[in-house]
């Protein structure tokens, strides 16, 4: 069996359908289906339950097929070796952000790293986190760009820096009137909230945790974008909670709204996070370098208390 037959297997378990495997893989059906039923000839065993709808792995196929995801990684280890004993940073590099971080930090560190590091190519997609866990783990991302800890025995993270949460109040609220706020002084049922599947809101509902329910509105929102939640909360609706790097770009007036918390203050922790394979980690430590580098003075904060991006069940 080869490399390339291996690849092809993969591809039929993840797609589940050998005509959309062979595009992926860029051959053409038949030959797909050729190479992997030499493999099945050659080992005397059905890998797929081809007569299902739409096609299942055997339990011996399920099997092979996660050894054939190491047997791949480990034959793309060897390029990676060959690449680094060349010191040689280049190369398709496909890098995953989520969305409340990319607006903010991809405009500070990219046209850095693209100078420095021209014969990387980077593909750059905006994801939440539990779709980069999905394609991390099935080898369609290199590395991304998320909120920590997340607590996958099968991702490493390496961590950028700790952002601060920053309270939006507007003028009429009893809150604004404070210098800066505590945890206590937050009301969940106040708090304008991004859409579900945004960690940023788990690590919201995480941080005013006080053993109450959050009640219904009599309105529900469903926004991915916190200048919609910004806009509410002047119209009297609420409050809202920003992470800080988004607070810079605020207008004059809305940042007379801002109020910081207190000492220790709830922080997200924001990491470079890849597979356990550890593969084309050239490219991410000069990712991690670019990113430290222009972070450090953005982000000066110390004292902080790390609010997990987790939904607690």
């Amino acid at each position: 069996m080869t490399i390339t037959q291996l690849q092809y297997v993969l591809a039929v378990a993840e797609h589940k359908n050998f005509t959309l495997a062979a595009e992926k893989c860029f051959v053409t059906q038949p030959t797909l289906s050729m190479q992997i039923q030499k493999i099945e000839e050659e080992l005397n065993i059905l890998i797929f339950d081809r007569s299902k709808k739409p096609i299942q792995l055997t339990d011996i196929g399920q099997k092979i097929v996660n050894q054939a995801k190491n047997i791949v990684n480990e034959a793309d280890r060897i390029k990676d070796i060959v690449e680094q004993q060349k010191g040689f940073i280049g190369g398709e590099f496909r890098l995953g952000i989520i969305p409340t971080i990319m607006p903010t930090l991809l405009p500070m560190f990219l046209n850095n790293f693209i100078k420095k590091y021209p014969k990387v190519k980077l593909l750059i997609e905006e994801l939440n986190t539990d779709e980069i866990i999905v394609k991390l783990k099935n080898g369609h991302l290199d590395a991304a760009i998320a909120a920590t800890p997340l607590e996958d025995e099968k991702i490493k993270e390496i961590v950028l820096y700790f952002e601060p949460f920053v309270a939006y109040i507007p003028e009429h609220h009893a809150n604004f009137q404070k210098e800066e706020i505590e945890v206590a002084d937050l009301n969940i049922n106040e708090i304008l909230l991004l859409q579900d599947g945004h960690c940023f809101r788990d690590g919201i509902l995480n941080l005013c945790k006080n053993g109450t329910d959050v009640e219904q509105n009599n309105f529900q929102i469903q926004s991915g974008s916190f200048e919609t939640l910004i806009k509410l909360a002047d119209e009297g609706l609420g409050t809202t909670l920003l992470p800080y790097l988004h607070t810079l770009d605020l207008k004059d007036s809305d940042k007379l709204k801002l109020r910081n918390f207190k000492e220790p203050k709830p922080a997200r922790e924001v990491s470079l996070i890849y597979p356990k394979s550890e593969l084309k980690m050239q490219i991410i430590d000069a990712l991690r370098s670019t990113i430290a580098g222009v972070v450090k003075g953005a982000i000066v904060f110390q004292n902080v208390q790390i609010i997990s991006p987790l939904q607690k069940k």
